[in-house]
């Protein structure tokens, strides 16, 4: 039987007014960094980067947050969901983290103690149906049950979750909006119905509103058909202050009737976007102190033209290579100007992907080293704090392919941080309680 949720909850019988609610949510978040900190939201989030020993407080002041990680890898939103419930005064607990790759959800665990490792498909926890024979013509579920793994899950507070985009990335031209990967995003509202969650954050690129099977609009309809009000929008991490250009969608469920304004979201935590150099900084006397066994801060041996090209940008202080010094199937016109191109130290990064440790995959070239990213660079700009640990095992260290998959796919912190903190922030008080 399929568990429908059709009432929406208010909070002391009426819905928070839009402006109010977002003013005390800047107020509360400024006072809880003035408080840590004694500084600035800039200051906090260098602070976050840099200090290995800092960790995230486990607050129990007002209880635990329990939280669903679905597609999780690494757990990138899940640190960001651990920021957003600090900062609201409430401790996170990690009721589970499903995802394929099984070292990630072993880190997972390492850096978050994740209560259950699922190993398989979101696709196999739970059952359901969809259909869009009814009345009203949007997409309702026949039902939606969990089921195999997904029945050992205790109670779930927040559901995130980062459904694979890859057939929705621009820079995919091979799958583009196409990809059967893309209706596993239907799992996200059948798990918060199956489950009764109250709270839910979707992310993915941009682009996956192009969908060609319209999983957002299905994704919202199948939420909003089970009692939850839906908002949906794109953050920029360059907007709330983060040394990166990316951009992700978002869609907030909530059960408690309220909407998320994102415009009004971005400006309760806009900041100045900050360089590149305020990240990765400290880093440049680091590069390759311990020796090239230390995959986190070396880079593999470049061909030898690349290494040609790469001195032609610093010979000539250039940022932008010129088609003459690029492989022959470039010198005819590409689309790409931004490979074998060298970031800038005092802008943001561009968006970080897997291709991190390739020069030829995007402007990933170290500013004033002759070199590309290292997987720790990369991490910092990615929002993974020098406390994160990829190296769960000991004896079985990461690969170099497993560093770039983890960190490129990631979700920068500060972008998770500021939806989870929309859709936990008041009016929903009695989460973790």
């Amino acid at each position: 039987m399929s568990k429908t949720i059709s009432s929406k909850s208010t909070v002391g019988n009426s819905f928070y007014d839009l402006d109010d609610r977002f003013s005390l949510l800047h107020t509360q978040l400024k006072s809880e960094i003035s408080s840590l900190f004694n500084a600035d939201p800039v200051s906090w989030w260098q602070q976050f980067l840099l200090d290995n020993d800092y960790g995230i407080r486990q607050k129990s002041l007002f209880g635990k947050i329990r939280v669903l990680d679905l597609f999780s890898s690494v757990g990138g939103l899940s640190l960001g969901a651990s920021v957003a419930a600090e900062l609201l005064g409430k401790a996170v607990r990690f009721e589970g983290a499903a995802d394929t790759d099984s070292d990630a959800l072993l880190v997972h665990n390492h850096n978050f103690g994740t209560q259950h490792l699922i190993n398989e498909s979101v696709r196999d926890i739970v059952d359901f149906r969809v259909t869009t024979d009814t009345q009203d013509g949007r997409a309702h579920f026949r039902y939606a049950a969990m089921c195999g793994e997904g029945e050992k899950l205790g109670p779930v507070d927040l559901l995130i979750g980062g459904p694979p985009c890859q057939g929705h990335s621009t820079l995919n031209n091979q799958t583009r909006s196409d990809d059967p990967k893309n209706l596993l995003m239907l799992t996200m509202p059948a798990i918060a119905v199956a489950m009764g969650i109250p709270a839910i954050v979707i992310e993915n690129v941009p682009n996956v509103i192009n969908d060609s099977k319209n999983v957002v609009k299905t994704t919202r309809e199948l939420f909003e058909t089970n009692g939850y009000t839906v908002s949906q929008g794109v953050l920029s991490a360059s907007q709330l202050g983060w040394p990166q250009t990316r951009k992700r969608f978002f869609m907030i469920a909530r059960l408690d009737g309220v909407s998320i304004d994102f415009v009004k979201l971005t400006q309760t935590f806009q900041m100045p976007a900050q360089p590149l150099s305020w990240a990765i900084g400290d880093l440049v006397e680091s590069f390759g102190c311990n020796g090239s066994k230390d995959l986190f801060n070396t880079v593999p041996q470049m061909s030898a033209d690349n290494q040609r090209r790469l001195k032609w940008l610093f010979d000539n202080n250039e940022y932008d290579l010129p088609n003459h010094e690029r492989p022959k199937c470039h010198q005819n016109g590409h689309t790409y100007p931004a490979t074998y191109g060298r970031m800038y130290w005092d802008k943001p990064a561009p968006t970080i992907t897997t291709g991190f440790l390739t020069p030829g995959r995007g402007r990933f070239i170290h500013p004033i080293q002759p070199r590309v990213l290292t997987p720790h660079e990369a991490a910092r700009v990615q929002g993974f704090p020098d406390w994160f640990d990829f190296y769960a095992q000991r004896d079985k260290p990461p690969s170099r392919s497993n560093l770039t998959k983890w960190i490129g796919d990631a979700v920068p912190s500060v972008l998770g941080a500021t939806a989870v903190a929309a859709a936990l922030s008041l009016g929903q008080e009695n989460l973790g309680n």
